[in-house]
């Protein structure tokens, strides 16, 4: 060994013991020993046999013309049931070493085996729960993907919007992430829309509700709070944001979590690129349109065209 190698690995002994002191100090940003947590990979393995089950033939394996579809949706379906218990289940256990608001979720039901683990159980029935909304989920994108062929001249076709608009894509996952927070289930739906957030640049939080005929053309930097509700028929464009105006705080300092921080957007609205909508008590009226980098604080009355 050289007296550049010695040097070499005297250096990087020095940095590893100064990184396992930093684990022992900072430990909040290290997981060690949470073999509990549910792998990104996982998550996103799960939303591509959602993706199959929503759009056959689109996502997933060819579906033959001939193909038995109550045999390919039972199978596909079963798959999926097996993978996502197993997820849920994970994060279950993982937050039950945490404060976590998820702790009623696994409370044993009244007719629980009394010997069966709870979080097991929980898991299933989660799970069940969930995959029982499939079908609206479906009938949702269904208006989705119309909205976006009605609303883009340069489309030619649903093959192209499904397979290739990043708004719509955004969509997609955000009404497949969205019941999973309604049902208290944490962690899943933030990964996924964060996935989606990643692959699209379009950032939706899973608690935002979203009415139907929903369309976000471009997609780009559209940011969509937790709180933030939209109504039907609503259009908007890249870069706008529809965020909180301000954060009440606690009188130690710390932010007040939950209430209504975004704005309201009613039916039939239009919202153009980089215009930004902030602040729990703005509601933007039926009809209104919202012109391009337009800075919105207050309330939009409805049929409205606001310019400034």
């Amino acid at each position: 060994m050289t007296m550049r190698d010695a040097e070499r690995r005297r250096l990087l002994a020095g940095i590893a013991d100064r990184l396992v002191e930093s684990y022992e100090s900072r430990g909040g940003i290290n997981l060690i020993g949470g073999k509990n947590l549910p792998s990104r990979a996982a998550v996103v393995g799960i939303l591509d046999e959602l993706m199959a089950l929503i759009f056959p033939g689109y996502h997933g394996d060819p579906v033959p013309r001939d193909a038995d579809l109550d045999l390919l949706a039972a199978g596909r379906l079963d798959s999926l049931r097996r993978n996502l218990r197993d997820v849920i289940e994970r994060t279950l256990r993982h937050c039950k070493q945490l404060d976590c608001h998820c702790s009623e979720l696994w409370q044993p039901e009244e007719n629980a085996d009394p010997g069966g683990d709870p979080l097991t159980a929980a898991a299933g029935r989660l799970t069940m729960e969930y995959l029982n909304r499939l079908p609206d989920i479906r009938a949702l994108l269904d208006t989705d993907v119309q909205a976006a062929y009605e609303g883009d001249p340069a489309v030619t076709n649903t093959e192209e919007i499904i397979l290739c608009y990043p708004g719509v894509l955004a969509t997609v996952v955000h009404r497949l992430a969205h019941p999973l927070h309604q049902m208290g289930i944490p962690l899943l739906p933030r990964i996924m829309n964060e996935w989606a957030h990643s692959v699209t640049g379009v950032d939706i939080h899973p608690g935002a509700s979203i009415g139907p005929y929903f369309f976000i053309d471009h997609g780009t930097g559209v940011v969509i709070g937790e709180t933030t509700i939209i109504g039907a028929r609503v259009k908007i464009y890249q870069g706008v944001t529809l965020g909180a105006l301000s954060f009440p705080r606690n009188p130690d300092g710390s932010l007040v979590k939950g209430g209504q921080r975004h704005p309201i957007i009613e039916d039939e609205v239009t919202i153009y690129a980089n215009a930004t909508i902030l602040g729990g008590k703005t509601v933007v009226g039926r009809g209104a349109v919202i012109g391009g980098g337009v800075w919105v604080t207050a309330s939009v009355e409805p049929g409205t065209f606001r310019t400034k």
